[in-house]
């Protein structure tokens, strides 16, 4: 069954975000390409529009849609930007993440390089393409146009 590429984009936006006190898994079921949320916390059951199945944990019915870090989408596509747009930037970039709070020195080093529009380009592709390898990887039929690349 087709899913929409737009719902499991959101599905992963969803489930990528944490902010320490909301934590989402999402799936979408192999036969139907419906889409799941799973919160940690009771008290988000309410945003749930539908009950979850008894077997959403089968690997079989439902595939647990990735967050960043399982498509490789953190560091190593910082990495991959800096080396290709700021590369005069690379040595400090790498310092900025062996420690803590590299994320927030990396996006000061992106406004001051007038870069911040250019990394949120590069980020969104690179998102909407490891998507839609993990798409095809999965047997996931994607049926609409990829906002990003206008391409199926």
């Amino acid at each position: 069954m087709p899913v929409e590429f737009k719902d499991i984009l959101q599905a992963f936006e969803f489930a990528d975000v944490s902010d320490g006190m909301v934590v989402c898994r999402t799936f979408v079921c192999r036969q139907t390409g419906k889409i799941y949320y799973q919160f940690d916390q009771d008290d988000l059951q309410e945003l749930e529009e539908d009950e979850l199945p008894d077997d959403i944990e089968d690997e079989t019915k439902y595939l647990r849609i990735p967050n960043s870090r399982d498509l490789d989408l953190g560091k190593p596509l910082v990495i991959a930007f800096v080396r290709e747009f700021l590369p005069d930037d690379l040595d400090h970039v790498r310092y900025f993440f062996s420690k803590r709070g590299a994320y927030q020195k990396f996006k000061g080093l992106l406004s001051r390089r007038k870069a911040i529009d250019a990394w949120h380009d590069y980020q969104n592709k690179a998102t909407a393409r490891a998507l839609r390898e993990w798409c095809a990887t999965q047997g996931i039929e994607v049926s609409d146009l990829d906002p990003v690349t206008c391409k199926r």
